[in-house]
């Protein structure tokens, strides 16, 4: 591994106590793909060392209206540990994120093992245990979202947390397609989308997700979170904001932001 994916990689690191850090230029170009995978799995395989444990991974920048607000336009990955998770209805603590927003998502939890550059919408379809809502607390270690392609991968997708759902839905029957969303902050209507804007389906996304990781020697497993991206534009988090977002079909999920201590 270079010298210069090492650096990045630290610099990322740092940035989650000591503050947002300018973009990458010095070490990534904005369009590097591959350097950016390489950073974020240095900091994966640091992070694992360290006791984190992965739980499965999400899919970003799906939706044009999101891939609009950051500049790109293509989607990306990163990986999920098991201490982002946030229960329903919980509360992120204070000075836990740097410049929070949230979005609503489709994740999926599998039941078997997906892997091969074959897969498609009907092995995901087969794959999935369960469906459930989800937010998404997305969060961005370079200053003020001044982020490339290159720096969100390099950044594990721009990831802090996730608040799942707490009642598991079968596929059967659900319409992921057509299903309309809604995300709240204290009952103020901020973002609205429906499940076509992830990559036309989430489970596209999903079969997304798993050809690409086969291209880089990896697959998903029977167990894992699969945070299918965005239905719809994220919004910025403020501090004590009651967060709920519902999705058609699967019901709704939310959570809280603590305020500093006074």
């Amino acid at each position: 591994m270079s010298a210069d994916a090492e650096a990045g990689a630290k610099r990322l690191r740092e940035a989650y106590s000591a503050g947002p850090i300018d973009p990458l230029r010095d070490v990534l170009e904005p369009h590097d793909v591959e350097g950016a995978y390489a950073i974020q799995s240095i900091n994966t395989r640091f992070w694992i060392n360290r006791g984190r444990r992965v739980v499965g991974r999400k899919v970003g920048l799906t939706a044009k209206t999101v891939q609009r607000q950051l500049g790109v336009d293509q989607p990306d990955f990163g990986v999920i540990f098991d201490d982002m998770l946030i229960p329903n209805n919980g509360v992120l603590p204070h000075g836990r994120t740097l410049q929070a927003r949230a979005e609503t998502e489709v994740a999926l939890v599998l039941g078997h093992d997906l892997e091969g550059p074959d897969v498609g919408f009907y092995d995901i379809m087969v794959a999935t245990a369960y469906v459930l809502p989800a937010i998404e607390i997305v969060d961005s270690r370079i200053a003020d979202w001044k982020i490339t392609f290159a720096d969100t991968v390099a950044d594990n997708a721009s990831s802090a947390f996730i608040v799942l759902g707490d009642r598991p839905q079968s596929l059967a029957g659900l319409d992921l397609k057509s299903c309309r969303m809604t995300m709240s902050f204290d009952d103020q209507v901020v973002s609205q989308g429906v499940g076509s804007a992830c990559l036309g389906h989430p489970l596209n996304a999903a079969a997304w997700l798993a050809r690409t990781l086969a291209s880089r020697g990896e697959a998903l497993r029977a167990g894992d979170i699969v945070m299918t991206g965005a239905l719809g534009p994220m919004a910025s988090l403020t501090p004590g904001a009651l967060v709920n977002a519902t999705i058609e079909g699967l019901g709704s999920v939310g959570f809280s932001v603590e305020r500093a201590p006074a």
